[in-house]
């Protein structure tokens, strides 16, 4: 199943003639007071919300994606989880390219471990980019987006993919700098998600997947997820034993190498295998 969120708030169930409109199927998700979960809502009641959207899908009114504004379709994650330098060739380039690197030191993953990302950044493709520092160089970054299910503590590698909601694509933009990724990564808008959840069950291995991305036409990353120096699995168990992962959130796995500048007015289209591909527009914040 194929699940997004357009315009104010709405439920979106994907299909090849459109987009349904099935928003009435959040009416099982059950009511919270303040101090509101640590988690997505929609995602940690995932199963409840597919099966009313069966029930519902047919008498509802479909739309077409053009013209649709597709917001994130995870809505409030309580923590984004970057991947630095998940691709052997990206970690070749950031060392050699000064203007990558900025005299900081780049240590493999295994070493340099994970970083967040503030779910503040968060927006789907239909919010666009709003670069800050336009006198830095601002990049892009293509990457597989995962979603976590359900709660993972210290989970194994052969067991992760158990606790995966989903899939989608992701853009790790980043402001090149001296600074911390952390910093550099956290920019509102800085982190896009969609243009929909992809649920598990639909790729069986995320581990082998296209992806790539062009900017106004031009391809400037092309790879596969079997490149990857951790895969999906190795990041949960990774990010598990630091931190409880929650419903909802985001792991994004990674880029591969061929990462470049954006500058306000481009237009992105990032693609993966069995997702799909969302345009992005950038402008200046």
């Amino acid at each position: 199943m194929r699940l997004c969120r357009f315009g104010e708030n709405r439920l979106g169930l994907v299909e090849n003639s459109g987009i349904r409109d099935v928003t009435q199927a959040l009416d099982v998700l059950p009511v919270f007071r303040y101090p509101f979960p640590r988690f997505d809502v929609m995602v940690a009641n995932l199963d409840r919300v597919r099966a009313r959207v069966q029930e519902v899908a047919a008498g509802s009114p479909t739309h077409a994606r053009e013209g649709l504004r597709l917001l994130s379709p995870i809505a409030n994650p309580s923590k984004i989880i970057g991947a630095p330098v998940n691709y052997q060739k990206h970690l070749d380039e950031a060392r050699s390219d000064a203007e990558l690197h900025h005299n900081n030191q780049i240590a493999a993953i295994h070493r340099a471990g994970l970083f967040l990302k503030a779910s503040s950044s968060l927006v789907g493709p239909g919010e666009g980019i709003a670069l800050r520092k336009l006198d830095r160089r601002n990049d892009h970054e293509v990457e597989l987006a995962v979603v976590i299910g359900r709660t993972a503590s210290n989970v194994a590698a052969k067991h992760a993919l158990d606790y995966v909601a989903g899939y989608g694509i992701g853009l790790d933009i980043t402001i090149r700098g001296p600074e911390e990724r952390c910093l550099r990564k956290s920019v509102d808008s800085y982190s896009v998600f969609g243009p929909w959840l992809v649920t598990a069950d639909e790729i069986e291995d995320p581990n082998s997947l296209d992806l790539s991305i062009e900017v106004n036409g031009k391809t400037r990353q092309s790879s596969n997820t079997r490149h990857m120096i951790l895969d999906v699995g190795e990041l949960i168990e990774f990010a598990s034993a630091f931190y409880t992962l929650n419903p909802g959130d985001v792991i994004m796995t990674g880029t591969p190498e061929g990462v470049g500048p954006i500058v306000p007015g481009d237009k992105i289209l990032a693609s993966i295998e069995r997702i799909g591909s969302m345009q992005v527009e950038v402008r200046a914040a």
